[in-house]
């Protein structure tokens, strides 16, 4: 539903301190002399390519009393300067100046918040550490508190091809040009330092396979007591990030509102899959309570709302999701804890645990994880098919216990962990485990899964025993009387987590496993719902041509090996006389010989008199990385390098 009438903007430009300018969008209310405002704080084209969604963010804040504010990162859009990388400490400051600038405007009443979903919710979370005076509360959506342990690039210390891509497209992103119907004639000189100072950053982010100083910069977790504003945390649990916000629920000291959906990297009030909500409307509460000073009604005051799923059908175009709303009055939560084993190829609840039974070579199909879509569907937006389908064929492949047919509904929220006992030939390798409900009729619905990159322990010989902890990603779940519970496992999980390139050689012991389920939290509510989404109406936008995706998987039947080609089209857009688009193509490919990916991306954006296009090439392997960009101008090339990078060393990912 969106609200009556599209609100105004002007075009802003905010100085900083070196004297560099950024470029930035206002809505302000109607008949408002002063009012706080909400920033948003992120790199992805305010003039364009996110212009639509801003308008029915911001528009709606405006129409309800608030200045809303949305900047892009120097170095992209309209702004000055370079965009180098992720989370710099020069974009900190920028964000920390432009809160001291937005404060100061004779609009603002003196008191800001800031909002933001992936990497604006990486700011806002970033940015409330730096403790700007007029910083007064955030709200961060499908963000993260530890950018190694489950950002985007790894997960438990696996590299994940969701991180591979995500390289590719920023590395296109970053080689885009401001606007000269913005900037004006300096657009070329902008655009031509952007160029000579453009590097991949997957180079950089694959020089760090570890969890070093590089990823402990920007991860809040490093110290929660650094943040002294109040903070809304917002994900889902179809989405990459919905751990972090239990994580800030338990360690921040400050007032907080965890709030998790079934949804997948979006706001809630488009959130798929449903049911989108009113979050727009729970924005407004928190604003009202934190930047006005009111006192809080009954949605402000919870502490966790949770959705409790069930009846999950898989299916990559799109999953399906039942369920209901309940709400915890904090986190962690007192929870009843089921112990189940692994005994005699089964999943029991009360077999013995002990040293019993043999070890199992677990020596998975290096293709197994065809079916597990994409770490955090659609993160790069759109709608194409990225999520978990029937895992039947990814469970023939892996090493499968199932439990007996369930004689009551099981609730699991938050992190199953399964420990046990496992031995490694070569120095590491990858462990996937995924805990599925088995339908009546056979379908295999993945409900969550973790992944962990294992290293031999130090003075650990090649076989021998050792202990291994992996836990799964949170959820909120009921398996249902009737079925089944399914735990698998597999030493492969591609093309979501990237192989070893050293065969791990692996032994589990399944008669030493224990699989740990906290159940409902005690004194859990249920929970009526929320309002109906709204919206601002949008800004005037034609869709050109409409979106494309296409997603298949071939296999060489001689060679075992196989390859996942993805194409996208993004839809062409027109903004006025601006028109707009972007597309891309994705091989992976994997085998007997070392895995190997290759994306390709073109974007253009284009005037009567004005015609740009990127396209980049990016490959990564055993060779290493090797980047390449080329830019036209009208036609004219005007661009053209190519970048190599090392591989990474053989007891590393690769």
């Amino acid at each position: 539903m969106t609200t009556e009438g599209a609100a105004e903007y002007e075009q802003i430009w905010i100085p900083l301190p070196d004297g560099a300018v950024l470029a930035g969008r206002l809505w302000r209310a109607v008949c408002v002399d002063r009012a706080p405002a909400v920033l948003e704080w992120i790199p992805y084209r305010q003039s364009d390519l996110t212009a639509v969604g801003d308008s029915m963010l911001h528009g709606w804040f405006a129409q309800n009393g608030l200045a809303a504010v949305r900047v892009d990162l120097r170095g992209s859009g309209n702004s000055d300067g370079v965009l180098t990388d992720e989370y710099t400490p020069q974009e900190q400051d920028d964000a920390v100046a432009v809160i001291a600038w937005i404060a100061a405007q004779d609009w603002c009443s003196g008191a800001v918040g800031m909002i933001g979903i992936s990497w604006s919710g990486f700011a806002a979370l970033q940015v409330a550490a730096r403790r700007p005076p007029a910083l007064k509360a955030i709200i961060t959506c499908c963000s993260t508190d530890d950018r190694y342990r489950d950002d985007v690039h790894t997960m438990g210390g696996a590299l994940l091809s969701d991180g591979l891509q995500w390289g590719a497209g920023l590395f296109a992103q970053m080689a885009r040009p401001p606007d000269p119907a913005e900037v004006g004639a300096r657009w070329r000189q902008m655009w031509a330092a952007r160029l000579a100072g453009l590097a991949p950053p997957l180079g950089i982010w694959l020089a760090h396979p570890e969890r070093d100083a590089y990823w402990r910069h920007g991860s809040v977790c490093e110290e929660y007591g650094a943040i002294a504003c109040p903070v809304f945390a917002v994900g889902g649990w179809t989405d990459g990030y919905p751990d972090a916000v239990l994580r800030l629920m338990q360690h921040l000291a400050v007032p907080r509102r965890g709030l998790i959906g079934p949804w997948t990297h979006m706001y809630p009030n488009w959130g798929m899959p449903g049911p989108a909500i009113g979050f727009l409307q729970e924005c407004l509460g928190w604003w009202r309570q934190h930047l006005y000073g009111e006192s809080p009604g009954a949605a402000a005051c919870a502490d966790l709302t949770l959705w409790l799923g069930r009846d999950l059908v898989p299916g990559a175009g799109g999953i399906s999701i039942g369920g209901r709303w309940i709400r915890v009055a904090g986190w962690p939560a007192e929870a009843a804890v089921r112990e189940m084993r692994l005994a005699g190829g089964r999943l029991e609840v009360g077999a013995n645990l002990g040293e019993a039974g043999p070890g199992v070579a677990l020596d998975t199909p290096p293709h197994c994880g065809v079916w597990g879509g994409e770490w955090c569907p659609l993160d790069g937006g759109g709608s194409g098919p990225e999520f978990q389908g029937d895992q039947r064929e990814d469970d023939g492949l892996s090493l499968c216990f199932d439990s007996e047919v369930l004689s009551e509904d099981v609730a699991l929220v938050g992190a199953a962990v399964l420990a046990m006992e496992v031995s490694l030939a070569g120095p590491a390798g990858l462990l996937a485990v995924r805990l599925c409900e088995v339908r009546e009729d056979g379908v295999s619905a993945r409900v969550t899964f973790g992944l962990l990159r294992v290293r031999r322990p130090e003075g650990c010989a090649a076989g021998a025993r050792f202990g291994v902890r992996v836990a799964l990603k949170s959820v909120a779940y009921v398996f249902a009387a009737g079925r089944r519970m399914r735990l698998a496992m597999s030493s492969a999980y591609w093309p979501m987590a990237w192989p070893e390139r050293v065969a791990a050689g692996w032994m589990v012991w399944p008669g030493s496993a224990v699989l740990r389920l906290p159940g409902l939290p005690e004194g859990a509510a249920a929970f009526g719902g929320f309002e109906e989404p709204v919206a601002a109406v949008a800004i005037a936008h034609e869709v050109v041509a409409p979106a494309a995706y296409a997603r298949v998987v071939r296999r060489d039947v001689v060679t075992g090996g196989a390859a996942l080609e993805v194409s996208v089209t993004k839809p062409t857009m027109r903004l006025g006389d601006l028109v707009f688009g972007a597309s891309g193509r994705e091989v992976y490919e994997i085998g007997d010989g070392p895995a190997r990916v290759a994306f390709k991306r073109v974007q253009f954006m284009r005037r009567p008199d004005w015609d740009v296009r990127i396209e980049s090439e990016t490959d990564f392997g055993e060779a290493g990385l090797r980047s390449a960009l080329r830019a036209f101008l009208d036609g004219a090339c005007v661009f053209d390098d190519v970048w190599h990078d090392s591989p990474v060393k053989a007891d590393t990912h690769g």
